[in-house]
């Protein structure tokens, strides 16, 4: 991990750590790989794992976009991972270690880094994964984060997001949209106000935005029983079109089979509308996935031995490519609005 200014030479010294005290101090100690070779080299050598194919994703947080400049540092650090681990989890992949890009705004703190890096070691710890290097930059912007991440699978066994097959039963984990309205409610959203929450259904949204849970313990049971899988990052309506368009089918969504938390359904008792945010809103960091229905027992069984639950919401079919349709309870089409989130 470097520090470079604009010109190419190094940062001039100042109060705050130097490049390589920053990187001795805070980022060294979380480079326990050898693969990463004490953060004293340019690249980490990494030798993948005997009968392994190596699973590799990169996503970017930009503050203000992906998160708020005033959320702590550890939540911070913790989104970073785990965005990352919640596709290495979608294609059956076991974590092995991350590169982290760093780029800090002129205003930045010891402190600050200091939290960052006590998130990213609690998250190493759990998910048994680790720093193998990285970049660390001075931005003229606001602050970026960009974490390469690494996995490991049984050689030939990654799980496709355009492997669907018609009948395939489509399920999803844990519960929907909570991120969604956790951040209208971070964000002082004007809306949330006429939702007279509870405080302590307020403060489980806003957790589930703060730190997504990525699942993990289903990478063996997507590997075994499911046709197609991918996390939802930007919404369910977006990426069950994108599966489908992938598998060239068409599916269709039963509404009131989606899972929601107590909260969520709090927020509906006051205002049904959100129903569409729920559908489209991002930052589930759920899995979707395509099971042949003659799977869909074991599925169910492994999952809830794992301690993760998961419901079946819809179907895939053939016809229109691409195309969801959304279903009320008695099976009749609901016209939606919700789409995916665009970066662009």
């Amino acid at each position: 991990m470097t520090e470079r200014g604009a010109t190419g030479t190094e940062s001039e010294p100042s109060a705050r750590p130097g490049e390589f005290d920053l990187i001795a101090k805070y980022f060294a100690p979380l480079a326990a790989s050898a693969a990463a070779r004490g953060l004293v080299d340019d690249a980490a050598v990494l030798t993948p794992p005997s009968g392994a194919d190596l699973v590799l994703t990169k996503d970017a947080l930009a503050a203000n976009i992906h998160f708020f400049s005033t959320d702590a540092p550890q939540d911070v650090a913790r989104k970073a991972l785990r965005v990352n681990l919640s596709d290495l989890a979608a294609k059956g992949a076991d974590p092995v270690g991350y590169l982290l890009a760093l780029a800090l705004p002129d205003d930045w703190t010891e402190n600050w880094v200091a939290g960052f890096a006590e998130g990213l070691a609690e998250d190493q710890m759990r998910y048994d994964w680790s720093l193998l290097g990285g970049d660390t930059i001075r931005a003229a912007g606001g602050l970026t984060i960009s974490v390469t991440a690494i996995g490991a699978v049984p050689t030939g066994e990654a799980v496709d997001r355009g492997t669907a097959r018609p009948g395939d039963v489509l399920y999803v984990s844990g519960t929907l949209g909570d991120a969604a309205l956790g951040l209208m409610l971070r964000g002082g959203d004007a809306r949330a106000e006429r939702w007279a929450l509870e405080r302590g259904h307020g403060d489980a949204l806003v957790e589930r935005y703060l730190r997504p849970e990525p699942r993990l313990e289903l990478a063996s049971l997507l590997r075994a029983h499911a046709h197609a899988a991918m996390d939802i990052s930007d919404g369910l309506s977006g990426d069950i079109g994108h599966m489908l368009k992938a598998s060239g089918l068409r599916g269709h969504v039963r509404l009131a089979d989606l899972p929601l938390s107590e909260a969520a359904k709090a927020v509906l008792a006051s205002d049904p509308e959100m129903i569409e945010r729920v559908v489209s809103g991002g930052d589930d960091y759920e899995i979707l996935a395509a099971v042949p229905p003659e799977a869909v027992e074991v599925f169910e069984d492994g999952a809830r031995a794992a301690g993760i639950s998961v419901t079946a919401v819809g179907q895939c079919a053939q016809g229109e490519v691409g195309q969801v349709a959304f279903l009320d309870a008695e099976g009749e089409p609901v016209d939606m609005v919700a789409h995916a989130f665009r970066h662009f």
